[in-house]
Protein backbone atom coordinates (compact mmCIF):
# COMPACT_ATOMS: atom_id res chain seq x y z
CA UNK A 1 0.00 0.00 0.00
CA UNK A 2 2.89 2.59 0.74
CA UNK A 3 4.22 1.88 -2.76
CA UNK A 4 1.07 3.07 -4.19
CA UNK A 5 0.59 5.93 -2.26
CA UNK A 6 4.00 7.42 -2.10
CA UNK A 7 3.62 9.26 -5.06
CA UNK A 8 0.60 10.99 -3.79
CA UNK A 9 2.32 12.77 -0.59
CA UNK A 10 4.28 15.33 -3.49
CA UNK A 11 1.74 17.58 -5.07
CA UNK A 12 4.08 17.75 -8.48
CA UNK A 13 3.10 13.77 -8.77
CA UNK A 14 -0.41 14.05 -7.83
CA UNK A 15 -0.48 17.18 -11.44
CA UNK A 16 1.58 14.65 -13.00
CA UNK A 17 -0.92 11.91 -12.71
CA UNK A 18 -3.98 13.51 -13.51
CA UNK A 19 -2.69 15.04 -16.47
CA UNK A 20 -1.57 11.53 -17.93
CA UNK A 21 -4.14 9.89 -17.54
CA UNK A 22 -6.53 12.48 -19.06
CA UNK A 23 -4.32 13.37 -21.57
CA UNK A 24 -3.97 9.38 -22.18
CA UNK A 25 -7.93 9.33 -22.48
CA UNK A 26 -7.74 12.24 -24.90
CA UNK A 27 -5.25 10.90 -27.04
CA UNK A 28 -7.13 7.63 -27.01
CA UNK A 29 -10.55 9.81 -28.24
CA UNK A 30 -9.17 11.55 -31.02
CA UNK A 31 -6.72 8.34 -31.98
CA UNK A 32 -10.17 6.54 -33.62
CA UNK A 33 -10.51 8.81 -35.94
CA UNK A 34 -6.68 8.90 -37.55
CA UNK A 35 -6.81 5.29 -37.49
CA UNK A 36 -9.99 4.82 -38.96
CA UNK A 37 -8.93 7.39 -41.68
CA UNK A 38 -5.66 5.98 -42.49
CA UNK A 39 -3.50 8.97 -40.98
CA UNK A 40 -1.84 7.11 -38.25
CA UNK A 41 1.32 9.48 -39.28
CA UNK A 42 -0.74 12.35 -38.78
CA UNK A 43 -0.16 12.92 -34.86
CA UNK A 44 3.21 12.57 -35.11
CA UNK A 45 3.13 15.19 -37.75
CA UNK A 46 1.40 17.82 -36.25
CA UNK A 47 3.75 17.32 -33.03
CA UNK A 48 6.60 18.21 -35.33
CA UNK A 49 4.82 21.07 -37.16
CA UNK A 50 4.09 22.35 -33.52
CA UNK A 51 7.74 22.30 -32.49
CA UNK A 52 7.84 24.52 -34.92
CA UNK A 53 5.12 27.14 -34.17
CA UNK A 54 6.76 26.63 -30.39
CA UNK A 55 10.01 27.57 -31.66
CA UNK A 56 8.83 30.74 -33.21
CA UNK A 57 7.15 31.61 -30.20
CA UNK A 58 10.04 31.19 -27.87
CA UNK A 59 11.98 33.38 -30.65
CA UNK A 60 9.59 36.10 -30.35
CA UNK A 61 8.40 36.23 -26.72
CA UNK A 62 4.81 35.04 -27.90
CA UNK A 63 2.85 33.33 -25.78
CA UNK A 64 3.63 29.44 -26.50
CA UNK A 65 -0.13 28.16 -26.78
CA UNK A 66 -1.41 30.62 -28.55
CA UNK A 67 1.59 30.74 -31.31
CA UNK A 68 2.19 26.69 -31.22
CA UNK A 69 -1.55 26.20 -31.37
CA UNK A 70 -2.73 28.36 -34.47
CA UNK A 71 0.27 27.25 -36.31
CA UNK A 72 -0.31 23.35 -36.06
CA UNK A 73 -3.66 24.69 -36.90
CA UNK A 74 -2.36 26.17 -39.86
CA UNK A 75 -0.47 22.92 -40.85
CA UNK A 76 -3.10 20.55 -40.21
CA UNK A 77 -5.34 22.54 -42.39
CA UNK A 78 -2.99 22.89 -45.09
CA UNK A 79 -3.06 18.46 -44.98
CA UNK A 80 -6.00 18.55 -45.59
CA UNK A 81 -6.65 21.16 -48.32
CA UNK A 82 -3.63 19.54 -50.22
CA UNK A 83 -5.08 16.23 -49.67
CA UNK A 84 -8.95 16.89 -50.84
CA UNK A 85 -7.90 18.38 -53.95
CA UNK A 86 -5.86 15.09 -54.40
CA UNK A 87 -2.38 17.16 -55.76
CA UNK A 88 -0.57 14.14 -53.25
CA UNK A 89 -1.83 11.63 -51.35
CA UNK A 90 -2.06 12.17 -47.72
CA UNK A 91 0.80 10.84 -45.97
CA UNK A 92 2.92 12.96 -48.77
CA UNK A 93 1.28 16.42 -47.38
CA UNK A 94 1.89 15.34 -43.87
CA UNK A 95 5.34 14.39 -44.85
CA UNK A 96 6.06 17.67 -46.57
CA UNK A 97 4.53 20.30 -44.81
CA UNK A 98 5.19 19.14 -41.56
CA UNK A 99 8.80 17.90 -41.84
CA UNK A 100 9.40 21.34 -42.82
CA UNK A 101 8.00 23.40 -40.06
CA UNK A 102 10.37 21.23 -37.88
CA UNK A 103 13.33 21.78 -39.66
CA UNK A 104 12.76 25.04 -39.62
CA UNK A 105 12.19 25.01 -35.90
CA UNK A 106 15.42 23.49 -35.22
CA UNK A 107 17.58 25.89 -37.50
CA UNK A 108 15.82 28.75 -35.29
CA UNK A 109 17.64 26.71 -32.40
CA UNK A 110 20.83 27.78 -33.44
CA UNK A 111 20.36 31.29 -33.99
CA UNK A 112 18.19 31.62 -30.66
CA UNK A 113 19.70 30.47 -27.30
CA UNK A 114 16.31 30.67 -25.54
CA UNK A 115 14.69 28.54 -28.24
CA UNK A 116 17.25 25.98 -27.39
CA UNK A 117 16.33 25.97 -23.32
CA UNK A 118 12.50 26.64 -23.98
CA UNK A 119 12.31 23.71 -26.51
CA UNK A 120 14.19 21.02 -24.76
CA UNK A 121 10.74 20.16 -22.55
CA UNK A 122 9.16 20.34 -25.68
CA UNK A 123 10.76 17.65 -27.63
CA UNK A 124 11.24 15.14 -24.61
CA UNK A 125 8.43 16.20 -22.24
CA UNK A 126 8.58 17.62 -18.60
CA UNK A 127 5.63 15.56 -16.67
CA UNK A 128 7.62 16.68 -13.31
CA UNK A 129 7.45 20.40 -14.46
CA UNK A 130 3.65 20.46 -14.41
CA UNK A 131 1.46 23.65 -13.28
CA UNK A 132 -1.79 23.63 -11.81
CA UNK A 133 -2.73 25.42 -14.70
CA UNK A 134 -1.20 22.56 -16.36
CA UNK A 135 -3.83 20.42 -15.14
CA UNK A 136 -6.81 22.69 -15.74
CA UNK A 137 -5.72 23.23 -19.19
CA UNK A 138 -5.80 19.49 -20.51
CA UNK A 139 -9.09 18.88 -18.06
CA UNK A 140 -10.45 21.93 -19.99
CA UNK A 141 -9.54 20.65 -23.81
CA UNK A 142 -10.73 16.86 -22.90
CA UNK A 143 -13.61 18.07 -21.89
CA UNK A 144 -14.67 20.21 -24.82
CA UNK A 145 -12.99 18.05 -27.20
CA UNK A 146 -15.39 14.81 -25.81
CA UNK A 147 -18.60 17.56 -26.03
CA UNK A 148 -17.77 18.38 -29.62
CA UNK A 149 -17.35 14.76 -30.37
CA UNK A 150 -20.68 14.04 -28.71
CA UNK A 151 -22.65 16.91 -29.88
CA UNK A 152 -21.15 16.13 -33.89
CA UNK A 153 -21.00 12.43 -33.89
CA UNK A 154 -23.04 11.81 -36.22
CA UNK A 155 -21.08 14.22 -39.17
CA UNK A 156 -17.57 12.69 -37.64
CA UNK A 157 -18.43 9.49 -38.58
CA UNK A 158 -20.07 9.88 -41.36
CA UNK A 159 -17.17 11.94 -42.90
CA UNK A 160 -14.37 9.46 -41.69
CA UNK A 161 -15.51 6.93 -42.94
CA UNK A 162 -17.26 8.14 -46.45
CA UNK A 163 -16.22 11.73 -46.90
CA UNK A 164 -17.72 11.54 -50.70
CA UNK A 165 -20.96 10.10 -49.92
CA UNK A 166 -21.03 12.84 -47.00
CA UNK A 167 -21.07 15.58 -48.82
CA UNK A 168 -22.95 14.29 -50.84
CA UNK A 169 -25.65 14.44 -48.31
CA UNK A 170 -25.41 17.95 -47.28
CA UNK A 171 -22.42 17.28 -44.79
CA UNK A 172 -19.75 20.13 -44.53
CA UNK A 173 -17.07 17.77 -44.39
CA UNK A 174 -14.17 20.57 -45.16
CA UNK A 175 -15.46 22.46 -41.97
CA UNK A 176 -15.69 19.00 -40.21
CA UNK A 177 -12.04 18.36 -41.05
CA UNK A 178 -11.23 21.77 -39.95
CA UNK A 179 -12.54 21.13 -36.75
CA UNK A 180 -11.20 17.48 -36.66
CA UNK A 181 -7.58 19.65 -37.00
CA UNK A 182 -8.62 22.11 -34.09
CA UNK A 183 -8.76 19.09 -31.86
CA UNK A 184 -5.77 17.65 -32.73
CA UNK A 185 -3.46 20.21 -32.87
CA UNK A 186 -4.92 21.53 -29.06
CA UNK A 187 -4.92 17.84 -27.79
CA UNK A 188 -0.85 17.50 -28.50
CA UNK A 189 -0.54 21.36 -27.10
CA UNK A 190 -2.18 19.93 -23.71
CA UNK A 191 -0.12 16.17 -24.44
CA UNK A 192 3.13 17.47 -24.99
CA UNK A 193 4.39 18.29 -21.58
CA UNK A 194 3.47 14.76 -20.78
CA UNK A 195 5.08 12.53 -23.74
CA UNK A 196 7.08 15.02 -26.08
CA UNK A 197 7.26 15.35 -29.72
CA UNK A 198 8.82 11.95 -30.29
CA UNK A 199 6.36 9.80 -28.55
CA UNK A 200 2.82 11.94 -29.23
CA UNK A 201 1.85 9.65 -31.82
CA UNK A 202 2.00 6.43 -30.07
CA UNK A 203 -0.39 8.00 -27.55
CA UNK A 204 -2.61 8.48 -30.22
CA UNK A 205 -2.49 5.32 -32.56
CA UNK A 206 -1.71 2.51 -29.51
CA UNK A 207 -4.68 2.61 -27.69
CA UNK A 208 -7.24 3.12 -30.77
CA UNK A 209 -5.49 0.12 -32.55
CA UNK A 210 -6.12 -1.67 -29.83
CA UNK A 211 -9.63 -1.20 -29.05
CA UNK A 212 -10.13 -1.30 -33.15
CA UNK A 213 -8.76 -5.17 -32.40
CA UNK A 214 -11.62 -5.84 -29.58
CA UNK A 215 -14.85 -4.55 -31.23
CA UNK A 216 -16.24 -3.52 -34.99
CA UNK A 217 -18.37 -0.84 -33.24
CA UNK A 218 -17.59 2.84 -33.23
CA UNK A 219 -18.95 3.95 -30.30
CA UNK A 220 -17.60 1.09 -28.10
CA UNK A 221 -14.34 1.80 -30.15
CA UNK A 222 -14.53 5.46 -28.65
CA UNK A 223 -14.54 4.79 -25.19
CA UNK A 224 -12.93 1.66 -24.83
CA UNK A 225 -9.58 3.65 -26.84
CA UNK A 226 -10.46 6.40 -24.55
CA UNK A 227 -10.32 3.90 -21.25
CA UNK A 228 -7.07 2.34 -22.73
CA UNK A 229 -5.28 5.72 -23.29
CA UNK A 230 -6.35 6.88 -19.88
CA UNK A 231 -5.20 2.93 -17.86
CA UNK A 232 -1.92 3.79 -20.01
CA UNK A 233 -1.07 7.35 -19.02
CA UNK A 234 -2.17 6.58 -15.12
CA UNK A 235 0.24 3.41 -14.73
CA UNK A 236 2.66 4.80 -16.93
CA UNK A 237 3.42 7.76 -14.81
CA UNK A 238 3.14 5.19 -12.09
CA UNK A 239 6.00 3.30 -13.08
CA UNK A 240 7.83 6.13 -14.38
CA UNK A 241 8.24 7.03 -10.44
CA UNK A 242 9.35 4.12 -9.09
CA UNK A 243 11.80 2.99 -11.93
CA UNK A 244 13.16 6.83 -12.59
CA UNK A 245 12.54 6.26 -16.50
CA UNK A 246 11.08 8.87 -18.47
CA UNK A 247 7.08 9.11 -17.85
CA UNK A 248 6.49 9.52 -22.19
CA UNK A 249 8.59 6.37 -22.76
CA UNK A 250 7.29 4.62 -19.95
CA UNK A 251 3.34 5.43 -21.31
CA UNK A 252 4.23 4.32 -24.67
CA UNK A 253 5.95 0.63 -23.40
CA UNK A 254 2.99 0.18 -21.65
CA UNK A 255 0.73 0.76 -23.92
CA UNK A 256 2.84 -1.23 -26.17
CA UNK A 257 2.06 -3.96 -23.50
CA UNK A 258 -1.57 -3.99 -23.61
CA UNK A 259 -1.45 -4.20 -27.32
CA UNK A 260 0.66 -6.87 -26.99
CA UNK A 261 -2.41 -8.64 -24.72
CA UNK A 262 -4.81 -7.55 -27.29
CA UNK A 263 -3.09 -9.19 -29.86
CA UNK A 264 -2.43 -12.53 -28.28
CA UNK A 265 -6.49 -12.59 -27.25
CA UNK A 266 -7.86 -11.72 -30.66
CA UNK A 267 -5.23 -12.82 -32.91
CA UNK A 268 -5.80 -12.77 -36.62
CA UNK A 269 -9.24 -11.56 -35.92
CA UNK A 270 -8.49 -8.20 -34.43
CA UNK A 271 -5.88 -7.55 -37.30
CA UNK A 272 -8.12 -8.23 -39.66
CA UNK A 273 -10.53 -5.65 -38.28
CA UNK A 274 -7.68 -3.03 -37.69
CA UNK A 275 -6.55 -4.11 -41.50
CA UNK A 276 -10.13 -3.64 -42.56
CA UNK A 277 -10.84 -0.37 -41.32
CA UNK A 278 -10.80 2.20 -44.25
CA UNK A 279 -13.54 -0.99 -46.29
CA UNK A 280 -16.00 -0.48 -43.16
CA UNK A 281 -18.72 1.46 -43.92
CA UNK A 282 -21.68 3.26 -41.80
CA UNK A 283 -24.61 0.88 -41.54
CA UNK A 284 -27.15 3.71 -43.06
CA UNK A 285 -25.98 6.70 -45.61
CA UNK A 286 -28.20 9.60 -43.76
CA UNK A 287 -26.48 11.37 -41.14
CA UNK A 288 -29.43 12.72 -39.05
CA UNK A 289 -30.32 9.23 -38.77
CA UNK A 290 -29.01 7.18 -36.49
CA UNK A 291 -25.96 5.14 -37.05
CA UNK A 292 -24.18 2.23 -35.91
CA UNK A 293 -21.21 0.27 -37.62
CA UNK A 294 -20.94 -3.60 -36.73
Amino acid sequence: MHVLLEPLQFGFLRHALVVCTVAGALCGLLGVFVILRGMSYLGHGLSHAIFGGAAICAAINVNYLVGAGLWGLASGLGISRVTRRRIIGGDAAIGVITTASFAFGIALLGFYSRVRRSIEATVFGNVLGVSRGDVVLVIVVAVVTAAVVIVRYRALLFTTFDPEVAEVSGVNTERVDALLMLLLSFAILASMKVMGVTLIAAALVVPAVSARMLTNSFARMLWLSSSIGAVCGFVGMYLSYHLDVSSGATIVLVGFGLFAVVFAVTGRRGLRRVAGSQHDKPAVVNPLEPVHVD
